[in-house]
């Protein structure tokens, strides 16, 4: 069973993601816009390319956010999608992750995510972990 789901909206896209706490909330939103975003089909290149990432804010909404945008980010810039991410340190609005990615001329890249944007964002804690829903620009 998915960690998300995908809901309408008006020329974006919405995911609702949960977790069982905040590093699984962040590590499974961070994978659900790959998997939204584009499929494997080749295996053209078997290299894999893990990337260190480092990111401090002012709140926890801004983190999930500037997380979500530094993935896309790193992505375009050195063509990659992220299959796997492993968060190391989740605290005082910071985090610091290692993100794995395999080159994306392996991937059908069926819709192009520009940004996670702050309209009608929600983090929050829950019975039996944390969820959150972000508006992806497209």
């Amino acid at each position: 069973m998915e960690n998300y789901e995908v809901f309408e909206h008006t020329a974006d896209i919405g995911i609702r993601v949960k977790g069982k706490d905040l590093k699984d909330l962040f590590k499974n939103a961070g994978l659900a816009i790959f998997r939204i975003s584009s499929r494997k089909q080749f295996t053209k290149n078997k290299n894999h390319a893990n990337i260190n990432i480092k990111i401090s804010s002012d709140n926890l909404e801004s983190l999930f956010v500037d997380w979500l945008n530094e993935l896309l980010s790193l992505s375009s810039v050195r063509g990659l999608i992220f299959h796997s991410i492993k968060i190391n340190k989740l605290e005082n609005n910071s985090i610091e992750a290692v993100a794995v990615g395999s080159d994306i001329n392996n991937y059908k890249v069926n819709t192009e995510i520009k940004a996670a944007t702050y309209h009608e964002l929600k983090v929050k804690e829950i019975d039996g972990g944390w969820a959150a829903e972000v508006i992806l620009d497209v």
